[in-house]
């Protein structure tokens, strides 16, 4: 019997490639002899990087890159086995979690430690580039990233800008002409399942600004500040970035690749799933399980689950999901594949006590979602 395993990780808790292995474990229990294979994978967000280079025997390379804070912080990127294409996850250099939450403030947060990274790949030779732009702490429009990449951005008086949020009030001036000529002749996609404009009630600044620190005052001011750069963008490059789907995702980065480099959005999961060739693992199996730390409705909009669920059912094989909480609204899961959904939370717990026990509980589960399985006369080894 061939089991497919494609768990995300389980956030603050498990990788994915450790929920994997302890997924199998409690398969292994009850079906010894089972054809287990392991997929692990991530929908665009934390973990893509990694999924990403196990999936394809790649690597990592460490670099040392100017943080959302502007200090030096450490960041990687994968280089993948076709030794060209490049994954970088924006969170690494210019991410949330690298802020601690009284020094939230999108107004001072750059990207120019993403742009930073691109560079350094730049110069490693890639040229095809894999951009997970999730868990970002930055409204700046992109702006750090494309000074990093050698744009230069001019107030009204001639003289540089500085970095974050708010130095887009100050642009008076789009200087491409130093803009690194390799990006030309790269391609970039954009793993996102965010499809909000850069401005407006539904863009960047009132979405995601108040996670990353804004207040209701800076909220409006950063709004503001990001229809000035929108307009000189069009006026710069003809491209129309304030009501563009996708525009504003990490703060508006999504539409700084959209205006400046030759690049296309895709669902994360679903270049996830084409890089790991979950499809062609799938063939052939009776079974798959998926998981992730929460699940609830927002799982429907492109997450993990939702995308293994998918690939399994165009081959008709059942997917379980295990994981550590199940939220609101599932029920509209089974619509896609899902066959059931299993919280590993055994009994009366603290939440640390779960992070904890994550690996042996996913075994337990598991092995227990085999042995019903199993029960029925039909399923044999």
């Amino acid at each position: 019997m061939k089991i497919v395993i494609a768990p995300d990780s389980f956030k603050g808790s498990v990788s994915a490639w450790e929920a994997s292995l302890a997924i199998e474990k409690g398969i292994k229990r009850v079906l010894p002899k089972a054809e287990t294979v392991l997929v692990p994978v991530a929908d665009g967000g934390e973990g893509t990087l990694d999924s990403l280079v196990a999936a394809t025997n790649g690597r990592k390379v460490a670099v040392s890159v100017t943080g959302p804070l502007h200090r030096p912080v450490q960041a990687a990127y994968g280089v993948l086995g076709d030794g060209e294409t490049c994954v970088i996850e924006m969170a690494s250099a210019s991410g949330l979690c690298l802020v601690p939450p009284e020094e939230r403030n999108p107004m001072v947060t750059t990207t120019y430690g993403t742009g930073e990274l691109i560079k350094k790949a730049l110069d490693d030779g890639c040229r095809r580039f894999i951009l997970a732009i999730g868990g970002s702490a930055t409204n700046d429009g992109g702006i750090g990233m494309l000074q990093a990449l050698g744009i230069r951005l001019y107030d009204s008086k001639g003289n540089p800008i500085g970095w974050g949020g708010q130095a887009l009030g100050d642009i008076a001036d789009i200087d491409d002409r130093n803009f690194d000529p390799r990006i030309e002749e790269s391609q970039f996609l954009i793993a996102s399942d965010v499809q909000n404009p850069l401005i407006g009630p539904h863009g960047a600044s009132h979405v995601f600004g108040p996670q990353k620190g804004a207040t209701p005052e800076m909220v409006e001011q950063l709004d503001h500040y990001l229809t000035r750069w929108a307009d000189l963008v069009e006026k710069k490059k003809g491209i129309r970035l304030h009501d563009l789907p996708g525009a504003g995702a990490a703060g508006g980065i999504g539409g700084a690749f959209q205006a400046f480099f030759p690049a296309t959005m895709k669902r994360g999961i679903d270049i996830v799933i084409e890089f790991t060739r979950l499809g062609e693992k799938m063939r052939g199996a009776e079974l798959a399980f998926t998981g992730e730390g929460q699940i609830d409705f927002q799982t429907a909009s492109g997450k993990t689950p939702m995308g293994v669920a998918q690939e399994a059912q165009k081959q008709g094989v059942p997917v379980f999901v295990l994981a550590g909480s199940v939220g609101p609204g599932v029920e509209t899961l089974y619509q896609y594949g899902i066959h059931s959904i299993h919280s590993i939370v055994s009994g009366p717990m603290s939440l640390e006590e779960a992070i904890d026990r994550a690996e042996e509980l996913l075994a337990q589960t598991a092995e227990q979602v085999v042995r019903t399985y199993m029960a029925n006369p039909a399923h044999h080894e």
